[in-house]
């Protein structure tokens, strides 16, 4: 059986005799170039975890050159091409950029941005207007540098009223420098105020996704708290550290804050459950399943991921060891979060508490148009760079696996509903890291057992249309950092 995946991957390499590897252009009926459109089929058709559910990426789907060429150029707009005649139905996460330099720079934490992070919210008569609320700062950013903070709201941008037609173009379009009309909310109730601010996007900004790391000493408990908003993993050392402090600290429970991580890095997932669970190699933290025809491809060590005693620098892993942990959830919750929710879920009781998770089960891999890299073809690598076609600067980042925890377990695509269910409140947000913000409190409350008479009434409760993450070049993907090699040798 293997024998025969491998031939069939080294014959879809070399599909089609006018291909990238001689770099020659390959030009549809009218004479437009599809070189973008051949380097997005190829490497769909190999590495496509749905690839066996698109008819048009069926390996025997194009019997002549011609057919093939015809089809390319069926859409000349690569991203049309790759929407409507590559991505399957139910594929809701797998996209495309037309810069891979911006697309790889964002796995690093690197973005152009203001430094602001916000959601957007749904209101008006036929809700069609759109106000957005600030959830948190980047620090060293120029919004960190402005008049701003966590739970103002903004109703406008420029002088113009924020709506679904022009929300797009108004926050996320080429504008480097915008201005937003603030507003005020009490008893449900939005009212523009004459507040502005100004903000500039910078490029370049770096984002630390370990954003609070600190301990409470409650009723003789030691209970630890940290928020984590992004699975980057350049900054696994810091995750590292700060688990270090926590163990120093001495403590017995622990509350992770995921409520606005959007995922990432499938390694920093295993090591930050690592941190959490232990460091006990020997323990299944998840396995890979990949497209029909691949799966067989991969040994059992390769499909195989166990929790770690060692970052990827060699430093041993700080582990507090706990048998249950307490994580806040919301909807922008996904992917990598929704990965230690799983991986640990055989191993220690975890309690969610906020609202239902994304519903992210799939991992994705960068592609480029690098169709020699041995063992992986249009796989992105750094080290490749002066191997991709310098006249395609697209990348693609499409979906190509699951993966499963240590029982087999993999179908969450309905998210993770919480424990306990506990919405933010658009008049009563908190600040973030205080033991008296509202979900934190909830947390404490359940480690400690103390009730007291704290009220937990929602009076606005934060119904999500979308965030300022989300259109982020990564959105909430969650990505298979780890080496990736198939024998494509047929010799």
């Amino acid at each position: 059986m293997k024998k025969i995946l491998l031939l069939f991957l080294g014959i879809s390499a070399l599909l089609i005799s006018c291909n990238k590897d001689d770099d020659i252009t390959i030009n549809g009926p009218g004479g437009a170039s599809v070189n973008v459109q051949d380097f997005m089929w190829k490497a769909m058709n190999i590495w496509y975890f749905w690839q066996s559910d698109v008819a048009d990426l069926a390996d025997d789907r194009f019997p002549t050159n011609e057919e093939y060429i015809e089809f390319l150029a069926s859409e000349l707009d690569p991203a049309d091409f790759f929407d409507n005649k590559l991505r399957f139905s139910e594929d809701r996460f797998s996209f495309y950029s037309d810069d891979y330099k911006t697309l790889t720079e964002n796995l690093s934490g690197i973005s152009r941005s203001n430094g602001l992070e916000f959601g957007l919210f749904l209101y008006g008569e036929n809700d069609t207007d759109i106000f957005g609320y600030v959830r948190y700062i980047v620090p060293n950013s120029d919004a960190s540098t402005k008049d701003i903070s966590r739970g103002e709201l903004f109703t406008g941008v420029d002088g113009q009223s924020l709506n679904e037609s022009n929300y797009r173009d108004l926050l996320f379009g080429e504008n480097a420098t915008y201005t937003l009309n603030m507003a005020d909310i009490a008893d449900g109730v939005i009212t523009p105020n004459d507040k502005s601010v100004e903000l500039t996007k910078q490029d370049g900004l770096v984002e630390n996704p370990v954003f609070i790391v600190k301990s409470f000493d409650i009723n003789n408990q030691k209970i630890g708290y940290l928020m984590y908003n992004g699975f980057t993993n350049e900054f696994d050392e810091t995750l590292n550290d700060a688990f270090g402090q926590l163990l120093a600290d001495g403590v017995t429970d622990l509350v992770l804050d995921f409520r606005y991580n959007p995922g990432g890095s499938v390694n920093s997932s295993r090591l930050l459950s690592s941190m959490v669970f232990s460091t006990n190699t020997n323990n299944l933290y998840i396995r890979q399943r990949w497209n029909e025809k691949l799966q067989e491809a991969f040994s059992e060590e390769q499909l195989a991921d166990y929790f770690a005693d060692k970052t990827g620098a060699g430093t041993a892993i700080n582990t507090l060891n706990l048998n249950r942990v307490y994580i806040l959830t919301t909807g922008s919750s996904a992917s990598a979060s929704e990965l230690v929710i799983n991986g640990l879920d055989p191993y220690i009781e975890v309690i969610k508490i906020g609202t239902t998770t994304r519903g992210k089960n799939e991992f994705s891999l960068t592609m480029v148009d690098d169709p020699n890299r041995d063992g992986a073809p249009f796989i992105y690598t750094p080290s490749r760079e002066d191997r991709i076609n310098p006249d395609n600067n697209w990348a693609i980042q499409p979906l190509v696996g699951r993966n499963e925890n240590s029982v087999g377990f993999s179908d969450y695509t309905a998210g993770f509903d919480p424990d306990i269910e506990l919405r933010e409140d658009l008049e009563n947000l908190g600040v973030l890291g205080d033991e008296n913000e509202p979900l934190l409190a909830r947390a404490i409350q359940e480690i400690t057992g103390i009730s007291g008479k704290r009220d937990f009434t929602v009076k606005t409760p934060v119904k999500l249309y979308t965030s300022s993450k989300m259109f982020a070049p990564m959105k909430d993907n969650m990505v298979l950092d780890k080496p990736i090699h198939l024998n494509l040798d047929l010799k």
